[in-house]
């Protein structure tokens, strides 16, 4: 029998989405992944037309393949793994935070920025779905917006001191 509040979901959703944004810059996968009802959940990322058609016309090699609009071959394992083995410092900021729930269900929306070393890489929308289990809330999908930085990254300064 579920006896929480409607604050206590509120809150314990809001936990949630800090222990993803925490995890992420430690790197850690143990407390990433036990967010999630399972490893295969839809996880669906939209790049910005202007953001594709910027990726097109900067392609380097013409033989390559045009980039995807739509990313969906990505799941919370290949995420959070394709940081564990990188030194770069990353960060994902979430505002304006909005949850939505009835206590079995909710979902999550909110403004987010992805930044490696500092910069800020990507930006858009994000989504949760998420359900109440025996073992507390989990983010059953995920999809995203992805406008991409027209600013290159600065270069790594490599002159020595």
């Amino acid at each position: 029998m579920h006896a929480a509040t409607p604050a206590e979901d509120q809150a314990a959703i809001g936990q949630v989405v800090e222990t993803f944004r925490v995890s992420l810059i430690k790197k850690d996968p143990v407390s990433f992944l036990k967010l999630f009802y399972s490893d295969t959940i839809p996880w669906i990322g939209v790049i910005a037309d202007k953001s594709l058609a910027r990726a097109r016309a900067e392609k380097k090699d013409p033989k390559q393949p045009d980039p995807n609009k739509l990313y969906a071959s990505g799941n919370p394992r290949k995420f959070i793994d394709g940081f564990s083995s990188v030194s770069d410092a990353v960060e994902e900021t979430f505002d304006n935070v909005r949850i939505d729930t009835d206590g079995d269900v909710a979902q999550v929306w909110f403004d987010y920025s992805f930044k490696f070393n500092g910069y800020k890489e990507n930006w858009g929308k994000e989504a949760w779905h998420m359900v109440r289990t025996a073992d507390g809330w989990k983010i059953s999908s995920v999809i995203w917006s992805m406008e991409f930085n027209p600013v290159p990254a600065p270069k790594p300064d490599t002159s020595s001191k």
